[in-house]
């Protein structure tokens, strides 16, 4: 007679939480969304404000993702969605296993990520319902403002999985004027649209909540806001959805 053998354990999800939104209906596009903070993020991004969630990634303390799936799970109804965010959630090995506890839950599952680490995109990929990419610049400047050289080379291979994977996504850039020009901007909004981008949105850097004290300065020949929504306005048609926010 076989005896049956006894169900193998599965090992808890260990994340390392840094924050949690309860509500953020902007995080993912036409749904009641709360954002679940990662902590940890390899890029040292000047207008980054998330300081919480900078720096090295920790080992996570026993019953931190317990605790979050028991919030979502209380407010199954009133939610619809929950979006990983950082810090970069890529980081951490035990994601694709807190996205399908969420689908289990009956949530939608969405990503910000800065395409830091495309071999585990592509495994998370397949549960998830829709990604963000935070696209920093073009080529070297991705480097500059990111402060990691090569991380551009990271970030393409990401941007081609998305492409081929069919998985809605949206990239979007953070505007601050330390980084950019006007035509630095248009340049990189035409490589995304030339490379089959349908999404884009332009999201203005908040000064007062940038982490390095120089981002929070405002810059003194930064081009006026009718010059920025001119552009936007010309950008428009070469993409299904352009937004302008902030």
């Amino acid at each position: 007679m076989r005896i049956p053998l006894a169900p193998v354990p599965q090992a808890p999800v260990r994340l390392p939480i840094a924050g949690f939104e309860a509500r953020d209906d902007h995080a993912f596009p036409g749904r009641r969304t709360a954002v679940v903070y990662l902590q940890g993020c390899p890029l040292q991004c000047g207008y980054c404000e998330t300081a919480s969630s900078m720096g090295p990634a920790r080992r996570a303390a026993a019953g931190e993702w317990e605790a979050i799936e028991g919030l979502l799970a209380a407010r199954v109804g009133d939610l619809d969605a929950v979006v990983f965010s950082g810090g970069e959630p890529t980081l951490h090995p035990d994601l694709p296993a807190a996205a399908e506890a969420c689908r289990a839950l009956g949530l939608a599952v969405g990503l910000h990520t800065a395409g830091a680490y495309p071999e585990r995109l592509e495994r998370l990929l397949p549960h998830l319902d829709w990604v963000a990419l935070d696209t920093k610049g073009r080529g070297a400047d991705f480097d500059r403002i990111a402060g990691r050289a090569g991380i551009w080379r990271r970030h393409a291979l990401s941007l081609s999985l998305l492409l081929e994977a069919g998985v809605p996504f949206e990239c979007r850039t953070t505007l601050h004027w330390r980084d950019f020009s006007l035509d630095a901007l248009e340049q990189l909004a035409m490589t995304l649209a030339d490379c089959g981008v349908r999404r884009y949105a332009i999201q203005l850097a908040r000064l007062e909540r940038c982490l390095d004290p120089a981002y929070r300065r405002a810059v003194e020949d930064a081009p006026p806001r009718e010059a920025l929504e001119s552009l936007a306005r010309r950008l428009k048609r070469h993409f299904d959805h352009l937004e302008l926010r902030g």
